[in-house]
């Protein structure tokens, strides 16, 4: 996680990862804060992909939210629609393609719908569960490489 950190620009120590990871009733819990959030999702972002050409854009802190987080987490594991909403699907309701089209959408947007946690919730379940092993929820089975 260290890495992942260190490739979106954001030094950090083992302490405060651990801190970050602990369940909140623990006394040595810290909740992770926006800034660092939003480092961890860019730079799992540029492990996966690769740096992107050309200037790179300065990280909004301020305006994460389920939206952006889900957004964040389809582009780093290169999901496709149909396969974002398997994830989901595999532990908890289902979604339409237009209601993932809608959490997916400019905040400015018509058709934008703020996601729930219950679906943010959901989609990182059903990762968790195929990172730990489970069958993959996607359609023919493919997962990017564990």
């Amino acid at each position: 996680m260290i890495a992942v950190f260190a490739q979106a620009g954001m030094a950090v120590v083992r302490s405060e990862v651990s801190a970050w990871l602990k369940k909140d009733d623990d006394p040595d819990f810290d909740p992770c804060s926006n800034r660092a959030l939003t480092h961890f999702l860019d730079g799992l972002i540029v492990q996966s992909r690769g740096k992107r050409e050309g200037e790179q854009p300065e990280p909004d802190y301020y305006s994460i939210n389920n939206n952006i987080v889900l957004m964040k987490l389809k582009i780093a594991l290169n999901l496709k629609a149909d396969e974002v909403l398997s994830v989901i699907e595999s532990s908890g309701p289902t979604l339409s393609k237009h209601e993932l089209s809608a959490f997916l959408r400019r905040p400015g947007h018509r058709q934008y719908r703020q996601c729930k946690d219950q679906v943010l919730r959901n989609f990182l379940r059903g990762i968790s569960q195929w990172h730990r092993g489970a069958a993959s929820p996607v359609p023919g089975g493919k997962w990017p490489d564990r």
